[in-house]
């Protein structure tokens, strides 16, 4: 079993090592940048089932690192949370297969509401309906599942981790985020009284 534990973790440092870094990075820092803190807007981030899961994280960390972002629940959208969305905001749409019909639904009726909300799409088909859809493509390199069946979304749930964690800090060393703004918006638990702790605010 320990070498069974080894090989699965080889399996998916290799993942990570082989995401494509190309210029799109840079794109969607651009897109995001400009839409959140050059119109006001915000980022809204979506996916179903597991890549909801990643979609939500990445959300929740990008507001807690100085750029306000929420989650949409793509089944929910169609029944009133479309709502949310305003004109000056940024669509990030997570998806493995770049087929999720929901995540497809979604950026259709945004187009309806808000035509000119940009998408940026992380997916691991570049050839896919939802990456054609997009104004920036993030590639995850469309790994394979560690899952024995290679059904269980496992290493490409961790590759779009990644890429959402690089998108984080790459964006918040672009709006030069400190640890005093840290501490504005995290106040409570162990990390609140770091970040207070090395900003001199404690």
């Amino acid at each position: 079993m320990i070498e069974k534990i080894r090989e699965i973790f080889n399996d998916e440092a290799t993942a990570i090592k082989n995401i494509p870094v190309t210029n799109s990075f840079e794109d969607a820092i651009g897109i995001i940048h400009r839409q959140v803190h050059g119109k006001n807007g915000k980022l809204v981030t979506s996916g179903m089932g597991k890549a909801g899961q990643i979609a939500h994280n990445i959300a929740t960390t990008f507001s807690s690192t100085g750029t306000p972002a929420a989650f949409l629940h793509p089944s929910e959208a169609q029944h009133g949370d479309l709502g949310i969305l305003q004109k000056n905001d940024v669509l990030l749409a997570i998806s493995n297969s770049g087929k999720t019909r929901e995540i497809i639904e979604l950026i259709d009726l945004k187009n309806n509401l808000y035509p000119l909300i940009p998408v940026i799409v992380i997916t691991g088909n570049e050839n896919s309906p939802l990456a054609k859809k997009a104004d920036c493509f993030i590639s995850t390199g469309s790994p394979t599942e560690v899952c024995p069946l290679g059904l269980t979304p496992t290493t490409s749930t961790t590759v779009m981790t990644v890429i959402g964690d690089a998108l984080v800090v790459l964006l918040m060393e672009k709006i030069g985020f400190n640890a005093n703004d840290y501490a504005k918006r995290h106040h409570g638990g162990y990390l609140g009284k770091k970040s207070r702790e090395i900003s001199g605010k404690d």
